[in-house]
């Protein structure tokens, strides 16, 4: 099996799919390895230290997209040279990488005429046997710490106590709403700066977690019912519901320095918890960092294009923080897809197990046809 690395060609995206480590990796399961020229600059590995790995380095685009088996980090896209780089892939051929399918599901279908073999990094099942391969939560991670650095370059306020000559500097209050593996890693990172931090989630599960971070777990007077799903994400939750909650958050904000919002739910717009009343009462100067800006954000303010100020208030949309980071970002990512290609290939060629549950989850496509249920529903509903 020859495995190729494409050049990532997303606007601003910095990240490579696999780093040299992964691809002695994959050389010792007996596959062989194909990367653009160019691929991994942008995250610090340049093209001899792929070479020393044992890749093969290729000019042409078409020469790593036409492999047995393509890792990006991004879904395939138009290029600008024209054409589209699903065309570019062989029939057949199989395709590991972040492919949105709840969010864009109309990819499932261009993949699916091109039978390709998609697995998708969203849909790898929250199981033990996984935790290798989540890559979700990978990226969270560097998107919480990412969050906070922004922030507080972004704050004009220094975020620890400080005891000086010219008197005390109190400790910024930063305020995180979702506690999941982005908000947690939001915390830390914001403890570690020296803050006072408080946190948020519908899921009173998580407020162990957010005190060992030494943060205050903030309780609002709301019914939640089934806060979670059976992978501990978050459920979507009444109008009704969301309109008592941003009543009971703009309290909070009220007080905050910095806000880093982090709610999500799959395949949904991302829940709306701020809204410009909120933003109006914050104090002049503080910053929101909106995680969820890429579906449609959970402040009522946020700009998923750009930094906008609104009522003296800085919100920061999130949209790909972990392409800020890009060196460990890909190692993480590296880890996580050579962790999916050892389950799927463990001798250096591919072998569909439809009964294990990893690969199941994560196919997205094969032999023609959308294999993921909640994919094709949603592509059914579309198509009326």
């Amino acid at each position: 099996m020859i495995v190729g690395v494409p050049a990532e060609i997303a606007p601003n995206e910095r990240r490579v799919a696999l780093t040299p480590d992964g691809v002695k990796a994959l050389l010792a399961t007996g596959a062989d390895v194909v990367v653009q020229a160019g691929a991994g600059v942008a995250s610090g590995f340049d093209d001899v230290a792929y070479r020393d790995a044992g890749a093969r380095i290729e000019d042409a685009a078409e020469n790593v997209l036409g492999c047995d088996l393509v890792l990006k980090v991004r879904a395939p896209a138009a290029r600008a040279s024209g054409g589209h780089e699903v065309d570019a892939m062989r029939e057949g051929a199989a395709l590991i990488a972040f492919l949105r399918p709840l969010d864009e599901p109309e990819l499932a279908v261009r993949l699916a005429a091109r039978r390709l073999t998609a697995f998708s990094m969203e849909l790898i099942p929250r199981i033990t046997r996984a935790q290798s391969m989540d890559a979700l939560s990978s990226m969270s991670t560097v998107a919480g710490y990412r969050a906070v650095i922004l922030a507080a370059a972004a704050l004009p306020k220094i975020f620890p106590m400080m005891v000086t000559a010219a008197g005390t500097i109190q400790p910024a209050r930063v305020f995180v709403i979702g506690a999941g593996v982005a908000g947690l890693q939001a915390i830390a990172t914001a403890r570690r700066l020296g803050a006072i931090v408080e946190a948020y989630d519908t899921r009173p599960a998580v407020r162990e977690q957010v005190e060992s971070l030494g943060a205050r777990f903030v309780e609002l007077d709301l019914d939640v019912g089934d806060a979670e799903d059976q992978g501990g994400y978050a459920v979507a939750q009444s109008e009704s519901f969301y309109e008592r909650q941003r009543e009971e958050l703009g309290k909070r904000l009220a007080h905050a320095d910095v806000v880093v919002t982090t709610a999500l739910v799959p395949g949904q717009r991302a829940p709306l918890l701020i809204d410009e009343a909120a933003v109006q009462g914050m104090p002049t100067g503080s910053v929101i960092v909106d995680l969820a800006a890429e579906q449609q954000g959970n402040c009522a303010c946020t700009d998923p294009e750009k930094e906008v100020v609104v009522h003296r208030v800085r919100i920061i949309p999130g949209s790909d923080l972990p392409s800020d980071v890009p060196t460990n970002s890909s190692q993480m990512y590296s880890k996580n897809l050579t962790s999916l290609v050892k389950h799927l290939a463990p001798d250096g060629e591919l072998v569909l197990d439809l009964a294990d549950e990893i690969t199941r989850g994560a196919l997205l496509t094969h032999e023609g046809a959308i294999v993921n249920d909640r994919v094709k529903s949603l592509i059914q509903g579309a198509t009326g």
